[in-house]
């Protein structure tokens, strides 16, 4: 049985106050990480406190930060705290990101700017902030989170797909321009059971009939969890994966196998 050990590594992980962040985080918690997290609540917040809880449960040490991803200087910040605390950043999870669902035709430039700054460029930004670090580790790993709908997409998903669908030459580039001391892949989580997701559900008449849809729509008969896209992280940044980097695993509990009718 193969045994995913990131024992005394450190994993600086955003977006981690709620949804896929805090469940990617915890996995990489139960493999052995220290987690180094980040997200928009506050500090004293649930999702701030559930976060320390869940790696603290774990056997592993935590630190929280609020700030704004897209902020050069607050990224800047959230690292040298990292280091000041670990000494180390071995693996990055950049998750951070929020659905920008507007159009082609209604979205406004400053949606589009919103969007790009956040699901597009900030995975840039703080990848080159921490590429000296994960050198230095000589194993480094960038996890970068685009989407399903970097592969295929439904009406009134833009700029949001567009964003997404960049991620994945942004995680080429990275990876042919830094290895080999740094690996970098991409993950596209399709339906995930999260807070974000449940939004969407209820922005429907019946939301309860759209959720059996949608999990109808998957040969897996279930939707996702943020846990499970966790355990992908983990075994990506192992050892186990060291021939991996340069691609964008889809995990989507095979709806895209499926032809929607």
């Amino acid at each position: 049985m193969l045994t995913i050990d990131l024992k005394g590594k450190t994993a600086l992980v955003t977006g981690v106050s709620n949804g896929v962040g805090q469940g990617v985080a915890k996995i990489l918690a139960k493999a052995g990480c220290n987690i180094s997290g980040c997200g928009r609540s506050a500090e004293n917040s649930e999702g701030a406190k559930a976060f320390i809880d869940n790696i603290e449960k774990e056997g592993t040490q935590a630190i929280y930060t609020a700030h704004d991803i897209t902020s050069i200087k607050a990224q800047e910040k959230l690292i040298q705290k990292t280091i000041a605390t670990f000494g180390s950043i071995d693996i990055l999870v950049s998750n951070a990101g929020v659905n920008v669902f507007e159009g082609a035709e209604k979205c406004s430039e400053e949606q589009w700017q919103f969007n790009m700054e956040l699901n597009l460029k900030s995975h840039w930004q703080l990848s080159k902030l921490c590429k000296p670090y994960l050198e230095k580790s000589g194993k480094g790993v960038i996890l970068i989170m685009t989407s399903n709908h970097s592969n295929y997409t439904i009406p009134g998903c833009f700029p949001y797909n567009v964003a997404k669908t960049a991620i994945k030459g942004l995680v080429q580039s990275l990876a042919i321009e830094w290895g080999p001391k740094i690996r970098a892949i991409g993950i596209a989580p399709g339906f995930i059971d999260t807070k974000g997701n449940q939004k969407w559900f209820d922005s429907f008449p019946d939301a309860a009939k759209e959720r059996q849809r949608t999990i109808d729509a998957h040969p897996v008969k279930r939707i996702g969890t943020s846990e499970e896209i966790g355990a992908l992280c983990a075994f990506l940044a192992s050892d186990a994966a060291a021939f991996i980097s340069g691609t964008t695993y889809l995990i989507d509990g095979g709806r895209s196998a499926l032809m929607q009718d």
